[in-house]
Parts: C-alpha cells; sequence; structure tokens
C-alpha cells in the first residue's frame, strides 16, 4: 500500500524522533501572503530599512509566518488524525528567518497518555525548526488530542512531561546585531515605549476581523496544513472545517498592533490554549495584559511577557473564567509570550 492514512495515538513511541518530509524555501511571496491574510503591519518584518535601522541586515519573516511554516511540516506526522491540538509551552525562537533560508522541522515524543473514553489519546511533542544550516530557528512543545485507529488497543504507560510555567526572561535569544538606539517611534506607528507599559495594564485591542472561509483555507494550504478538522468538511459530523489555531493566533496578533505596535518580535512562547474552536463566520476581537517586564543586553531593547487573549465578538473583554473556572464559550486564545520593545 502506497497512501498514508497517518498515525494514530498508538503508533506513537515515547522518546522517538520524527523527521518531517518536504523542506520549505521561504520567499518573499510567503511574506506578502501572510501580510495580506491577517494583515500584519509591525514594522520591523515589514520593511527592510526599517530593520537595518535596528541592526539586523534585512527584515525578518514575521515569528508567527516561521511558527506556521515548521507546524504544517509536522502536521502529517503528528496531527492528521487529530481531535484538537491543546496546548504549547517552552516555545523559544532562536534565529530570525530571513527570505531564501530553507526550513525543515523534526519532533520528539516526550509524552502519551490515552484518555479515558479509550478513543484518542494525547501525544506532546517538542518540535525544532531548522534552516539550511542545521541551526534551530525555533522550538516549542505542543499537545494534541488524536484518535485510535483500534480502541481495543493496548494503551502505553501514562507519560506527562513536567514542563516549564514560563520561559526565563534570562533564556530569551536576542537576535544578534539587534539595536533599538536608533528606533523609529512615528515609523513604527505608536509612541510607547517599554517604560510606558506597568504590570497588570490590560489593553483592550478594540478591532475586530471576521474569519473567511476562503482565507482559512488559503492559510492552511500556504502552510501546507493537511490536518483533516481544517481540510475536509465531511470529517465532522456537523460538516464544519475547524479554524487552524495557529490562524487565530496570527490574527489575534494582528489585531494587537493597535496599542502594542511597538512589540516588534515574539521571541519566546510560555504558554498557549485553545480555548474553544472558532469557525468561518465568527468575528474575532482580542485584548492583551502586561505580566511582566525584563531588561535585555541588547541596546535600547526591553522585554514585555504579554497575555494575548482572543474572543469572539460579544464577549466581554478582560474576562475569561466562569465562576466554575472553565473558559466562558466566547474565549477562542489564551496565549502568553514574551515580545521585544524599544526602551
Amino acid at each position: 500500500m502506497k497512501t498514508n492514512a497517518g498515525r494514530f495515538f498508538e503508533d506513537y513511541r515515547l522518546g522517538e524522533t520524527i523527521a518531517h518530509a518536504v523542506p520549505r524555501t521561504v520567499s518573499g511571496g510567503e511574506r506578502a501572503l501572510y501580510h495580506a491574510l491577517y494583515p500584519a503591519r509591525h514594522a520591523l518584518s515589514s520593511s527592510d530599512e526599517f530593520a537595518r535601522a535596528c541592526g539586523l541586515p534585512a527584515a525578518p519573516v514575521d515569528e508567527l509566518m516561521a511558527f506556521h511554516l515548521v507546524f504544517g511540516k509536522t502536521v502529517p506526522d503528528i496531527s492528521l488524525n487529530a481531535v484538537a491540538n491543546l496546548g504549547y509551552a517552552e516555545g523559544r525562537w532562536l534565529k530570525p528567518v530571513f527570505p531564501g533560508d530553507t526550513l525543515r522541522a523534526e519532533s520528539t515524543v516526550i509524552g502519551l497518555k490515552e484518555n479515558s473514553n479509550g478513543a484518542s489519546g494525547v501525544v506532546w511533542v517538542r518540535t525544532r525548526g531548522l534552516n539550511q544550516r542545521d541551526e534551530a530557528v525555533l522550538s516549542y512543545v505542543r499537545w494534541v488530542m488524536v484518535r485510535k485507529r483500534d480502541t481495543a488497543a493496548p494503551a502505553p504507560a501514562p507519560t506527562v512531561p513536567e514542563l516549564a510555567g514560563s520561559v526565563a526572561a534570562s533564556d530569551l535569544v536576542i537576535p544578534e546585531g539587534l539595536s533599538f538606539v536608533d528606533y523609529d517611534l512615528t515609523l513604527a506607528g505608536e509612541p510607547h515605549r517599554w517604560d510606558d507599559f506597568a504590570v497588570g495594564e490590560k489593553i483592550d485591542h478594540v478591532d475586530g476581523i471576521t474569519v473567511e472561509e476562503s482565507e482559512h483555507m488559503l492559510a492552511t494550504r500556504l502552510w501546507q496544513n493537511t490536518a483533516k478538522v481544517h481540510f475536509d468538511a465531511t470529517n465532522r459530523p456537523d460538516g464544519r472545517r475547524l479554524i487552524y489555531g495557529g490562524h487565530v493566533i496570527s490574527l489575534a496578533r494582528t489585531l494587537s498592533f493597535n496599542g502594542l505596535a511597538n512589540a516588534q518580535m515574539i521571541v519566546a512562547l510560555n504558554a498557549g490554549a485553545h480555548a474553544n474552536p472558532c469557525f468561518a463566520g465568527d468575528t474575532v476581537r482580542a485584548w492583551s495584559e502586561v505580566l511582566d517586564k525584563a531588561e535585555t543586553a541588547a541596546p535600547g531593547v526591553g522585554a514585555l511577557r504579554l497575555r494575548l487573549v482572543a474572543m469572539k465578538h460579544g464577549t466581554e473583554p478582560f474576562v475569561t473564567r466562569s465562576e466554575d473556572g472553565k473558559y466562558l464559550p466566547g474565549v477562542l486564545l489564551d496565549l502568553d509570550y514574551w515580545a521585544l520593545v524599544p526602551r
């Protein structure tokens, strides 16, 4: 048999490393499509001249674009038969990605646990994206619920990895040469520097974006994300395609420009949860909370730890859970990350 139905829960082995197929060379065309889909507006990834003024050789592609490219490589081996992608941790961007770079991915299985229903299980993997020089450009852990092929298949001994609650500020990787000493606030779009943000501050990003089926399908194809729940309308009983969680992340990040235009580079992903499913027709809004601040050794560069919450239109901002501790049905995404800002 030459075709492949993808892996099911019982096909994973603790400790195995999976080299994912089809390396991808990044082009300027993909950058243009990314900016059109979301639309991304942060100056550092939009302008070569702005990036050079900040000490980089050219504008890197948006960090989430690099994430999507690497994530898409992993889908056929990790989440083709997924019920849902559940969360992220210990994510770090290690090197900027530029047009012309070629990315590939590999994942190591670090946890397995069958669900009580016996029909699915959770798989934890640590994924690395590598460039053409075999340099790691990013690394992250994610866990995904995967169907079983045979509900009678024996379950592996449960292993749940211990994951850090956040990436320490001292472990953030600052791109070589980055300097915000000559940072142009006017060109960036907002006057707010690192000192203007306070821990505990909450920002309503005001704007909204309605999710279109056509844009989501273009995004899943662009990232070569072949997960059946995103691609195949017959894969769910309700006949609806589940919007790729990364699509929601990028939409929320784009909305955060209004209030966080100077959060120029994402350098770490501390934690993340796709709280509820998103479907075409939903209007996404977002708000952020400043969780922490840190200085860096790079000239003029500070770091903000930010909580980014995406929600459906009509959901009250700054509230995520009901009295019983469960996410409210209108909350789509709860993301905790570090970003670099000018001091």
